[in-house]
């Protein structure tokens, strides 16, 4: 088993729980007297400067940060330094308004590369390895969060960022590249240029593939490692929360450890904001328990997931959390029923003949009835000329769909390579409902 930080990643849950509390007392004192967000928020909320925080359930006496408070005090409103202690921003995406900015201490960048190493080495990463990242580089935190932590690591790292096929698939045949970082919408892309490219895959050096920034489903996981003939291990991270690093996979892949001694999760019902048990599925609640540029109290990351606090095979101690099953914000509610990108996506990827693209368009017909239809390519465009075969193909993608989610699906089955390809995170769903 690979370790970056043995002692800590194995330390006695009672021990950690008591790092823990230390910490989640010392943070909220620190929100307190660094932050007014947060000193006004914690007064209201009867905490104040946290010192009726004795045990770490009482963690649920702390209101819940918002994403919307991020944006409401962009973009230095939530840091709890003075600018000449700043030494990095970084942001979000901000498709949807003014985007996500997190500031970074010198003490906040080494640890982040503390957490992104620990990731990397329990997903078989060592400093024999060279790595490519093709994640977009800027303000993003994916490619400089995972480029600091391989280095510490000691990995031999190439910044290569996004697109450009070609030229990435010849770096990793000229330079013996063993190592891709990217998402998996990415990645899978890649591994088609691989498969249908004039090298075969044998003048390839990959072995591993540390993918994130989006979920990965194990078919889509699967598919990837096949193509690639690597083993892939999923990191999970967010801007708010500093980056990738938060958790990752070991190669036992039974859950993503958290870096607990840095973060502390929560799981709560999404609805009434209610704590729940070890394997509960829930809303994920993180909160920072060392940043010092931009704190995070109980930030509601919107993902469903689980946690495990058993020890894992592998040796770690502190807590797995598995793949989200979705996001509270990605859900879509067609005819009453919860519907998550990932469910489609892991019947598609199961049925021959389509390929593991796919687009879910969701309309709305007359004022209140929503219908979901979901775009499809085909593996052989000749399928569309057989009428028999393609319908006998729609109604199995139909009662497959319909049998997870319980509702019927239009389904369209379009030609290869006619649907989006995406180099950053993939963008799954289209929603008119709101389109006259």
């Amino acid at each position: 088993m690979n370790f970056f930080q043995k002692d800590i990643e194995t330390m006695p849950r009672k021990d950690l729980e008591a790092l823990q509390l230390e910490r989640l007392k010392n943070i909220v004192a620190y929100c307190y007297n660094n932050t007014k967000f947060y000193h006004d928020k914690l007064d209201k909320a009867g905490v104040g400067d946290g010192s009726r925080i004795k045990q770490l359930s009482d963690i649920e006496y702390i209101p819940f940060t918002e994403k919307s408070e991020f944006r409401d005090n962009y973009p230095f409103g939530m840091v709890a330094v003075p600018h000449k202690d700043i030494v990095r921003v970084h942001a979000s995406s901000g498709t949807t308004g003014k985007p996500t900015v997190g500031v970074y201490t010198k003490q906040d960048i080494d640890i982040w590369s503390d957490c992104v190493a620990r990731v990397c080495a329990a997903g078989g990463v060592t400093e024999e390895d060279i790595i490519q990242i093709s994640f977009g580089y800027g303000l993003f935190t994916g490619a400089l969060g995972l480029h600091y932590g391989l280095e510490k690591l000691g990995a031999m790292v190439i910044p290569m960022s996004s697109g450009n096929t070609e030229k990435q698939l010849m770096m990793m045949r000229d330079l013996g590249v063993t190592g891709l970082v990217a998402t998996p919408s990415y990645a899978l892309y890649l591994s088609e240029a691989v498969k249908e490219g004039e090298y075969p895959l044998d003048a390839y050096k990959l072995k591993l593939g540390i993918l994130g920034s989006e979920p990965c489903t194990p078919e889509m996981r699967e598919t990837i490692e096949k193509n690639l003939g690597i083993y892939v291990s999923d990191n999970y991270g967010m801007t708010e929360l500093g980056g990738p690093g938060v958790s990752g996979d070991c190669f036992e892949r039974d859950g993503m450890h958290f870096a607990e001694d840095h973060f502390l999760p929560e799981i709560v019902n999404p609805d009434t904001g209610k704590r729940l048990e070890s394997g509960e599925t829930g809303e994920l609640i993180v909160t920072t328990l060392t940043k010092q540029g931009m704190p995070v109290l109980r930030y509601r990351t919107r993902d469903i997931t689980t946690l495990d606090y058993e020890p894992c095979k592998c040796g770690r101690t502190h807590v797995r959390m598995s793949k989200t099953k979705g996001r509270t914000d990605d859900m879509l509610i067609i005819k009453g029923v919860n519907v998550f990108p990932t469910q489609i996506e892991s019947v598609l990827i199961n049925i021959d003949k389509i390929g593991p693209h796919y687009q879910l368009v969701v309309r709305r017909e007359g004022n209140f009835k929503d219908t979901l239809e979901i775009k499809v390519e085909l593996l052989d465009a000749s399928v569309l000329e057989n009428y028999g075969e393609l319908e006998k193909l729609i109604r199995l993608i139909q009662e497959r769909i319909k049998s997870v989610l319980g509702l019927q699906a239009k389904i369209t089955l379009v030609p290869p390579k006619t649907l989006e390809r995406f180099q950053g995170k993939a963008k799954r769903i289209l929603d008119l409902r709101n389109e006259k």
